[in-house]
């Protein structure tokens, strides 16, 4: 049997999100899957070593620069093309659009498993994969993304970055995909200076590295803190996920290493300021930290200034306890 998977959103963090029903239709079925995903996921590098997907196929299609071997009308034809040689059994399609259903069909693909369609508009996304699954499958699944990697690269990464577990080892998530969810820089130096007057500590620094999220890194590094700082920005994200698996909790943006971090197995901080705050609580393993005077966070709520680093320290300082 050859089962596909559909997950078309585009980002890193998404991709964490939908692993825990993506293993579950693998496990199910009995055999690994075939994921298709967008470039943007980094799908490639950090589920290399995840038994239930066989293969990733990379969606090829940017909308916004319309672009790619995937994108419009003969786009839609060639994905149905490159589908159908691989001749699927099942494709489940964690989306409402009606662009899949007719690729899928096109693909001569059997079985079709799809959200209903044009039923977009305030989906939750980690609701609908359950109730997805819940519905076609009759399983229940929790929401607790889990990735592997290759424990001898954790010690290889330890042995290379000096990592000594006598210290308190904090990943940093200082960059984020848009500007209102980065909390500003001088936010984390304070914390960088609580955490140096209380605790023995070291920390590495991730982001991404476009010429913004450098600047953001560079500032850290260009403080009295750099002896204490290690960045991660230049570095792919298989060779960063080993560094994190080493760390004892992580303070991230709601950004990408948030999800990483968490779905390693490490505590996380997310600092929630202006996204549903469904991100940055669906896992265990991630405790969310809200702007001063807020009980919830959603778009527009526009509160990375008001994010207290003492209150950081103190939920960093419970979770190490």
């Amino acid at each position: 049997m050859k089962v596909l998977v559909i997950q078309n959103r585009m980002g890193l963090g998404d991709m964490v999100i939908f692993l825990p029903y993506i293993e579950a239709i693998s496990r199910h079925y009995g055999v690994p899957i075939s994921l298709l995903a967008k470039k943007s996921t980094k799908a490639l590098e950090f589920l290399s070593n995840n038994q239930f997907i066989d293969e990733v196929i990379i969606l090829d299609r940017d909308d916004k620069k319309k672009l790619g071997k995937h994108f419009g009308f003969k786009g839609a034809l060639s994905l149905a093309a490159d589908l159908k040689k691989r001749k699927f059994d099942k494709v489940f399609i964690f989306n409402s659009s009606l662009r899949y259903a007719l690729i899928t069909r096109l693909a001569k693909i059997k079985d079709i498993y799809q959200y209903q369609l044009f039923n977009k508009k305030n989906q939750n996304i980690i609701e609908a994969a359950k109730e997805f699954l819940k519905k076609n499958l009759n399983i229940k699944i929790e929401s607790n993304p889990i990735i592997t990697i290759n424990s001898k690269e954790v010690v290889n990464a330890k042995v290379k970055y000096k990592i000594n577990y006598e210290e308190v080892n904090i990943l940093l998530g200082v960059g984020g995909s848009g500007e209102t969810k980065r909390i500003p820089i001088k936010k984390f130096i304070e914390l960088i200076e609580l955490c140096c007057k209380n605790l023995n500590c070291k920390f590495f620094l991730a982001a991404g590295n476009n010429e913004v999220e450098k600047k953001i890194v560079n500032e850290i590094l260009n403080s009295k803190y750099k002896n204490k700082c290690t960045a991660l920005n230049e570095l792919k994200i298989s060779e960063i996920l080993p560094v994190i698996k080493n760390c004892n909790v992580a303070v991230c943006n709601d950004t990408s290493f948030s999800h990483l971090s968490a779905a390693l197995g490490v505590s996380t901080i997310v600092l929630m300021a202006d996204t549903p705050l469904l991100y940055g609580k669906y896992s265990p393993r991630m405790f969310p930290v809200m702007p001063d005077g807020e009980i919830n966070v959603t778009h527009q709520t526009l509160g990375k200034d008001k994010i207290n680093p003492k209150r950081i320290f103190e939920k960093l300082n419970e979770l190490l306890i």
